[in-house]
């Protein structure tokens, strides 16, 4: 089991060595493409224009590269930080009750992060479904801290009354789907947008009234 691999201490930082960055570009494109059986490392090293021999310099498994482009996504990459350690302005309309930025801001943002990184949604669920044990684990990492993290909100709203009793983790299943599908829907299956062609604010606005009216007393 790879644990804490949202731990982004200063020891755990990889180096900028350009080749290695090549590879993992290179691995995160192949994943992407072919998922993490269907990628070979003598794969990895002809796109990236490098020996077989130097990818096994630099990591020591195809497991190992792989959780390293895992903390790179979370540890290196600014791009994908968490939604609520950016300057969305999130924690502060928390700390204001307004409940409809909160749900506003999170959704947009989210949306904007799965749209900006397609091959990361698409390595994501090529390894879901080769049950890769690392995207479990980073997965599962990273939703049990949203869940926590709107969870005490929740909590906290329905204790001042704003809010009728609810399982908070409904609450951030159903605006995940909701996030999800939509996203999905522009990357994977209607890349066209003929089915619905709106804005990531607009997408976002219409999400956070959706869930609120249902929540909200």
């Amino acid at each position: 089991m790879i644990k804490n691999l949202f731990s982004c201490d200063k020891s755990s930082r990889m180096t900028g060595d350009e080749r290695r960055e090549q590879i993992l570009r290179t691995a995160i494109e192949l994943f992407s493409r072919n998922g993490f059986s269907g990628t070979t490392t003598k794969k990895i090293a002809k796109e990236a224009g490098v020996s077989e021999a130097m990818v096994f310099r630099h990591f020591v498994s195809k497991d190992e590269l792989y959780k390293a482009i895992l903390h790179s996504k979370v540890c290196e990459d600014g791009e994908n930080q968490l939604p609520w350690e950016d300057n969305s302005g999130l924690v502060e309309a928390m700390e204001r009750n307004d409940d409809f930025q909160v749900f506003y801001l999170f959704a947009k943002r989210s949306l904007e992060k799965q749209q900006a990184d397609i091959e990361f949604i698409r390595l994501l669920f090529y390894s879901g479904l080769e049950q890769n044990e690392l995207t479990e684990q980073f997965v599962y990492e990273f939703m049990s801290k949203l869940y926590a993290f709107f969870g005490d909100y929740i909590d906290k709203r329905k204790k001042m009354g704003a809010m009728r009793e609810v399982n908070p983790r409904i609450v951030v299943r159903a605006l995940m789907g909701m996030l999800i599908h939509h996203s999905l829907n522009n990357i994977l299956w209607d890349k066209k947008r003929q089915l619905l062609d709106i804005s990531n604010h607009e997408a976002a606005e219409n999400f956070a009234n959706l869930l609120l009216k249902g929540i909200t007393k």
